[in-house]
């Protein structure tokens, strides 16, 4: 102990030098401090990935739509990319307006994007939720005047209608008008009809036009102002976007720069039309207002100097994920899942007569693709155009070729068979013309599965359940439980649409039975001339006194069955159109008259059994009256006659 000491005491008074030269040092002069420079996050390139720059981005993309424009089916486009907040890419291609020879500019040109409409809907929904106006998972009848009723004890909320999983059957009628004078409004459309719930809530994808539309009038109620008025309040006007609106026309300053929108480069502008559900399909827009939404959502709800939502809400509409079938991508709030090879995408389509979109944003690249056409492209053409600038730019890693299951064969043949679109309706006539829009499942030799309705790829399973087309990579997946096949879709739909098994007759049964009910009523309507032609002739017997009335009556019958069939042969497809409600009138009035005719029909068929020796008469009325009755069960099942023509 004595020997350290000393020691210790030594170093004390070095430290209490050391501190008093440095102090001292004070008073003469200021330390200079020179931080170090911050170290830079590494960039990650995957192997064979092209770097995102202008330079490789824009003769890459001017090939891809040369190509696209070559086969004259596209008149002008636009194509936008953004990156880290900035714009990489922004360029118009052909012509806005064909007849004036006026170009796209990237800037202005306002392109109708349909669905993708729905983003900003969404957008407009997360804003109320932050303020505490919206719950998302509240029954929407607390923001509402009109009931939606329940389904399975189930209410509908706003993550229902986000999802597209509310359950709602389509809806066509009075969707749009050609005038834009005489267009329904939005707040009217919901109010006059509300379509069945025909899933059950949160399990079935079914894209709903009406559900987005109802989103948009709750925004309208909750905000206390139109719909449209509060997106360019609290979208448009915080990010600069100077070229967008949901008004139907635009505003006169805007008018100039919408374009018409074309069938194709050589083809006449489409007229003017209006969209009822203005929340789902009215937004026109410019390449680069896109850009600039796409930025504030990429950006955690930030563009520039505007803060369009908390960095909360975006981390939860891009972070949420509600899918039906395992395997393949599903719906985050307002966001179809088109992830691709592991990457991460998020985006919408949209597809009306002569316009054509896609927004695509990849949330780990912080990057958007967002791509509009006036014309008709092939009708992959846009996803392929997704795909192809992810495979370029955010390539995956190598992997190896899965194998074919050994259970491939047995499992395709739980697949094999018919099947109906989650989109469609059961409680209307649509339910008629859906049947003959079923999707078929075929099994090749080899094991694999043919969907001859959706394009010529050949699927082969390589996990249970999972199935691959090696040609694009694109996936199919089914879910069965206890054995029994419940839904599948493949990645490029399953977001917002799945094929449930078909449980009607199939279309070519439908069609005997109705060739042979209506051959029946044919021939007996022809028969009625013939037969009176025989007795005015002396040939046959003549109608007892007090039986040519219901006779005449019950001829007649066939006649209005057969233009009841043939009216509705020509309504069926034309379905949706503007300004049929006075023909479904008509054509009501024509079905209710041939079912009450009916009525004379049995009266004829008694009174001829009645009447001794007339035989004829007792089979012809006995084939009539069930052909009669046959045609009343079709029309009872397929909604083709009621109180209301609502679709």
């Amino acid at each position: 102990m004595k020997t350290i000491a000393p020691v210790v005491a030594r170093s004390s008074r070095l430290l209490l030098a050391t501190a008093f030269a440095m102090f001292s040092s004070l008073s003469h002069g200021q330390i200079q401090i020179n931080p170090l420079a911050e170290p830079k996050a590494a960039t990650i390139t995957q192997l064979g990935a092209h770097e995102l720059t202008a330079g490789d981005l824009q003769p890459w993309l001017d090939g891809q739509m040369a190509k696209a424009m070559s086969n004259g089916n596209i008149a002008g486009a636009v194509a936008v990319v953004v990156k880290d907040g900035n714009v990489v890419v922004s360029k118009g291609y052909g012509y806005a307006d064909v007849a004036a020879k006026k170009p796209v500019d990237p800037a202005s040109t306002m392109f109708r994007v349909a669905s993708v409409s729905t983003l900003f809907t969404w957008t407009a929904v997360m804003q109320l939720v932050e303020q505490h106006k919206l719950e998302l998972d509240a029954d929407i009848n607390r923001y509402l005047d009109v009931r939606i009723p329940p389904r399975d004890g189930k209410p509908v909320t706003l993550r229902d209608l986000m999802t597209h999983t509310a359950g709602f059957e389509d809806v066509l009628r009075d969707r749009y008008a050609t005038d834009t004078a005489s267009l329904m409004s939005n707040e009217a459309w919901v109010k006059r009809w509300v379509p069945a719930r025909i899933h059950p809530p949160g399990e079935v994808p079914a894209y709903s036009t009406y559900g987005a539309a109802l989103a948009g009038y709750i925004v309208q109620r909750v905000s206390g102002m139109p719909f449209d008025t509060y997106v360019e309040r609290h979208v448009f006007t915080p990010l600069d976007m100077q070229h967008a609106s949901f008004r139907q026309p635009p505003p006169a300053g805007m008018q100039a720069d919408a374009a018409p929108g074309y069938h194709g480069a050589d083809a006449t502008p489409q007229p003017p039309t209006g969209w009822t559900a203005a929340p789902a399909d009215a937004l026109s827009i410019s390449g680069e207002d896109m850009a600039r939404f796409m930025i504030a959502h990429l950006q955690f709800g930030r563009a520039g100097e505007a803060q369009l939502l908390e960095q909360a809400s975006v981390k939860e509409m891009h972070g949420y994920l509600r899918t039906a079938i395992p395997g393949l991508p599903g719906m985050a709030l307002g966001f179809a899942r088109m992830d691709r090879d592991g990457q991460a995408i998020l985006g919408q389509g949209g597809d009306i007569p002569g316009f054509h979109s896609l927004v695509a944003l990849f949330p780990e690249q912080h990057a958007g693709l967002f791509i509009a056409v006036e014309g008709n492209p092939d009708a992959r053409w846009l996803r392929r155009q997704a795909d192809d600038f992810d495979a370029r730019y955010f390539p995956p890693l190598p992997q190896l070729k899965l194998p074919t299951l050994a259970t491939a064969k047995a499992h395709a043949g739980q697949l094999a068979g018919r099947y109906t679109s989650s989109i469609t309706s059961q409680s209307n006539v649509l339910s008629l013309r859906a049947l003959f829009h079923e999707v078929r499942i075929d099994v090749a030799a080899d094991g694999t599965l043919r969907i001859p309705q959706l394009g010529p790829e050949s699927w082969r399973e390589v996990k249970p359940y999972v199935w691959v087309d090696d040609a694009s990579g694109h996936q199919l997946a089914a879910l069965v439980r206890d054995g029994t096949m419940r839904m599948w879709s493949i990645d490029t739909l399953s977001p917002t649409q799945v094929f449930l098994p078909a449980t009607e007759w199939t279309p070519a049964r439908v069609c005997t039975v109705l060739t042979v009910l209506l051959g029946i009523l044919a021939l007996i309507a022809l028969s009625w001339p013939v037969a009176a032609l025989l007795r005015k002739r002396g040939i046959g017997p003549a109608l007892p006194e007090g039986d040519e009335r219901w006779y005449r009556l019950s001829r007649i019958t066939p006649v209005l069955y057969l233009l009841f069939a043939g009216g509705w042969a020509l309504m069926l497809p034309r379905l949706g159109a503007p300004q049929l409600e006075m023909r479904l009138l008509l054509l009501q009035v024509m079905g209710l008259l041939a079912v009450l005719g009916t009525i004379p029909v049995a009266i004829e068929t008694l009174r001829a059994w009645r009447t001794p020796g007339a035989w004829w008469r007792r089979i012809g009325g006995i084939v009539l009256l069930f052909a009669c009755l046959g045609a009343i069960a079709f029309i009872v099942h397929f909604h083709l006659l009621g109180p209301s023509y609502n679709y």
